[in-house]
Parts: structure tokens; C-alpha cells; sequence
């Protein structure tokens, strides 16, 4: 959907998911979205040097956010909050409503 605008669906794949769950890394982007870790690397490394994104250091693991400096950030974050709206129920099922935490022991599903 924002491929013309953006250059590729795979950016527009991390910013949705940045977008859903606030942070992220490429290996877990690249299984959600089934597209391989050096294809995310290469978007994150060229997000990052617009500074759309910075990353961090947890542990071993490089965790990616947006930047907050980022001086078009609440603009950028209107446009992929519409522009998920025009995602069908399937895809946002799929990909953007899983959980993140455990289920605690006992819940009946």
C-alpha cells in the first residue's frame, strides 16, 4: 500500500511493525514476516542512517525503535496508523494482533 511512497514493502513491513509493538529486532521481523534477516538488516541500516530509527544494544540482541528526534515522526506515525486502517482483517490478524506476553498456566485458550 505505501510501497510507491517508501521504495519497497519491506520497509513498509518494519514501520507497521514498529508501529504495532513499539520495538523490534530483525531476526523476529523476519520470522513474523517470513523475509530474510540481511533484507531487514538492509532496510534497518538504511532507516537508521535517515534516522528514522535508532537501535540499542540489549544484551546481544540490536533492538530497533523509531527515533524520537526524528523531526517528522508524528506525521510519519498518522500516515501508517491510516494507512493500516486499509489492511484487511486477514494480514492484521496474522501479523499485527499477536501476543507478546505468555499465557499464564491454566487458561483455557
Amino acid at each position: 500500500m505505501l510501497k510507491p511512497l517508501l521504495g519497497n514493502v519491506t520497509i513498509e513491513k518494519i514501520l507497521f511493525f514498529l508501529e504495532t509493538y513499539g520495538q523490534g529486532y530483525p531476526k523476529g521481523i523476519s520470522k513474523t514476516f517470513n523475509i530474510s534477516v540481511n533484507g531487514i538488516q538492509q532496510q534497518f541500516r538504511r532507516l537508521e542512517d535517515g534516522g528514522i530509527v535508532v537501535s540499542s544494544l540489549e544484551g546481544k540482541t540490536r533492538l530497533y525503535r523509531f527515533n524520537p528526534r526524528y523531526p517528522f515522526l508524528r506525521e510519519l506515525r498518522s500516515i501508517l496508523n491510516r494507512a493500516m486502517e486499509f489492511l484487511s482483517e486477514k494480514e492484521m490478524a496474522q501479523y499485527y494482533q499477536k501476543r507478546t506476553r505468555p499465557r499464564r498456566p491454566g487458561k483455557l485458550l
